[in-house]
């Protein structure tokens, strides 16, 4: 494949400042936040009700095991449909998928034994979100100043869960007087988060090319370079030999794969339906806090880089133990769902610890998946490559998630489910210690650098140019 030789862009501009800066990375990842809030924030708060809001989770499996195993596929692609199309149509296709997905659950509510819509809407969506997920990695790794990136981070996912948080108001408040028997959300429920959704949509014509994206001091955020369908072709078959992505393999496997658990037989299986849009509500606030605990600490913690890595990983490994060492104490107490006689949030005793569990869950995803993404971000500046290592990470991830909803499906003993969940995460802490050790650097690199090791230098790139 024939070379071009990168071109030298003009000087950076004249240092800008100002909170209110349109093409600032502060405006931009703030953006891509509300843009997350509407679409799959709201998404996980459907999610989080357990079977898609439906008494019977068997359509709700089915439909996002299509949707995880298009995602495993796109998010790998995503990287290279970011780096061809740019963040702002990216962003647009993804989006547009979201609603489509809520509005085919309110479809089943009046037509139950049409199982085919749901189903293609989640391949769709799964399709989709490769691309939203992709883009937004690139981006809220890329554009941050690299000793902010951990702020940033936690900005973001403090925007996104914010979705999932209002999103648990929805069902809580239209189905408050439904009683203690298993029941179906109602149409209110799904035309609010498709009204969400569509919002979300109309926001990506708001994100600016990367080329526009300006530091504080007067940087740009990142190179842009064309790229072509052979160069992706070519970058994400290496994604499969590259050394750091395959220590990162066994966490992304694991990030999603205890939501099936945990939406289904925990906060769908043993509360009422009020009371699982009441737990989502704080279930995704355990997100905010954790994801902005994390991120403070692996920005500010030690001076050293590397240092905040390997103990941001000790950290989490450590309240990962405690939290699924509480979720084996609960799964003891029972064996299948749901209950006969769901918890609801007005039972007191009863009510405190499983609740206390579902929030600690909600905590330590925030703070896992926050923690991947800064080590990812750690491992190169350029947008390019880092939209690829996100996109391998969020394709394995929806792999895993794939498998995990046919688990469930097949009716898995609960408690073996735990076990898989627990030994999965167990399993990726020593790998993203040898990770950070061996590939995270102390110095911070410049938006014309290459990655760390330098032998992935961008010749094989043409002269910059702006995505549209």
């Amino acid at each position: 494949m024939a070379t071009t030789t990168e071109v030298e862009g003009p000087p950076p501009p004249p240092a800008k400042r100002g909170l209110l800066r349109y093409n600032s990375p502060l405006a931009q990842v703030s953006l891509l936040g509300l843009i997350c809030f509407c679409c799959p924030g709201m998404f996980n708060a459907l999610s989080g009700l357990g079977g898609g809001g439906q008494v019977d989770a068997s359509t709700a499996d089915n439909a996002n095991t299509a949707l995880y195993a298009f995602f495993a596929v796109f998010g790998v692609l995503g990287g290279a449909a970011h780096n061809l199309l740019g963040p702002r149509v990216t962003l647009m296709l993804g989006a547009l998928t979201y609603p489509l997905y809520a509005g085919s659950f309110l479809f089943y509510n009046h037509h139950p034994h049409k199982q085919a819509f749901p189903v293609t809407a989640g391949a769709l969506l799964g399709a989709g979100a490769g691309f939203l997920w992709a883009a937004q990695g690139a981006v809220m790794t890329s554009y941050p100043p690299p000793n902010r990136r951990g702020t940033y981070i936690s900005l973001f996912w403090c925007l996104f869960n914010l979705g999932g948080v209002l999103g648990g108001l929805l069902p809580f408040s239209f189905n408050y007087n439904s009683g203690d028997d298993p029941k179906n959300v109602n149409d209110s429920t799904y035309i609010a988060f498709m009204a969400f959704m569509l919002v979300g949509a109309g926001l990506t014509v708001l994100v600016l090319p990367p080329a526009r994206i300006v530091r504080d001091d007067g940087t740009k955020a990142t190179r842009v370079t064309f790229s072509s369908p052979a160069t992706e072709g070519v970058e994400i078959l290496k994604l499969f030999a590259n050394w750091k992505m395959l220590l990162v393999l066994p966490a992304a496997w694991a990030s999603n794969f205890f939501y099936t658990y945990q939406f289904n037989n925990v906060n769908g299986g043993l509360f009422t339906l009020r009371t699982k849009g009441l737990n989502n509500v704080f279930y995704w606030g355990a997100q905010m806090i954790g994801s902005a605990g994390i991120g403070y600490f692996l920005d500010f913690g030690f001076a050293s880089r590397r240092k905040r890595g390997l103990v941001g990983v000790v950290a989490v490994a450590v309240l990962g133990t405690a939290i699924w060492g509480g979720g084996l104490a609960n799964q003891l107490k029972y064996r299948t769902v749901p209950l006969l006689h769901p918890i609801d949030f007005k039972d007191g005793h009863r009510y405190a610890g499983p609740f206390l569990l579902y929030f600690s869950y909600g905590l330590l995803d925030a703070m896992f998946q926050s923690l991947i993404y800064w080590i990812i971000g750690a491992l190169a500046n350029d947008s390019q490559i880092l939209s690829r290592y996100v996109g391998f990470y969020k394709g394995v991830q929806s792999a895993g998630a794939a498998v995990a909803w046919q688990v469930d499906k097949q009716h898995t003993p609960l408690i073996s489910q735990l076990i898989v969940n627990w030994g999965l995460m167990t399993i990726s802490y020593p790998l993203l210690v040898l990770l950070v050790f061996l590939a995270v650097k102390d110095e911070d690199y410049s938006v014309s650098s290459v990655e760390e090791d330098g032998k992935e230098k961008d010749s094989k790139l043409s002269a910059p140019t702006s995505f549209h």
